[in-house]
């Protein structure tokens, strides 16, 4: 059944929405990819829905044709154009999440030009959710869970230091990611960088002070 010129643009329109609502989120979190890029995606999308049904439509019981090839290769292809949404900076990643939303508003964009309507707002109203709700039970979780830190621990080489500083770090709950020992200038002294994770009940300024309490530890600075 061909999609008439009405539906075809009540769909379109329907499209640059729902595209438009999912960018907006990602447009005032200042991401790569904001209101436009998310309506050009969704409207162009739902466009190559509506022409596989056209097409489909014209050559019905004449071929075995494929109406669906078209949106495949919408779902294929937007992998290139989230692929540009991605940085790496450094150690860190940034864009993932602007990319998938790229891909879903793609999806949302076939849905609406085959006419599901029910699932195009859906999926836009639980994306909209997922993009606002979830980075908040984030922060809310980080602020709850132990924290990293990174201190620089300048002692005096005596045999055994690193066991003692592990050792009370351990009966204190403190778990350490890292340590290393480097010489220092200063003949005598070393140098011993490292990052720990902080259980809740215990800040880092108590653990430096713990830490100071060994004999031999010079100074304690927080990198």
């Amino acid at each position: 059944m061909v999609v008439d010129d009405f539906t075809t643009v009540m769909r379109l329109v329907l499209s640059v929405i729902l595209g438009g609502i999912i960018g907006l989120e990602r447009q005032q979190r200042g991401k790569t990819a904001g209101l436009r890029t998310h309506i050009l995606v969704c409207l162009g999308a739902c466009l190559v829905a509506i022409l596989s049904i056209n097409m489909y439509a014209g050559v019905e019981g004449k071929t075995n044709a494929d109406p669906a090839r078209l949106a495949a290769q919408v779902v294929s292809g937007i992998g290139f154009l989230g692929a540009g949404a991605i940085m790496k900076e450094g150690p860190t990643i940034k864009g993932l999440t602007t990319a998938a939303s790229l891909w879903v508003v793609a999806s949302v964009g076939l849905a609406a030009g085959v006419g599901a309507l029910t699932g195009a707002v859906a999926t836009t109203v639980l994306v909209v959710l997922a993009l606002e709700v979830l980075p908040r039970i984030d922060r809310l979780y980080a602020s709850r869970s132990p924290a990293e830190a990174s201190l620089l621990i300048i002692s005096l080489d005596k045999p055994g230091q690193i066991g003692r500083i592990g050792s009370l770090l351990g009966g204190l709950g403190v778990n350490i990611l890292q340590i290393q020992i480097e010489d220092a200038e200063d003949p005598g002294r070393i140098f011993i960088p490292l990052t720990v994770k902080l259980p809740d009940k215990y800040q880092l300024d108590q653990v430096i002070k713990e830490l100071c309490a060994i004999e031999g530890i010079v100074d304690i600075e927080k990198k």
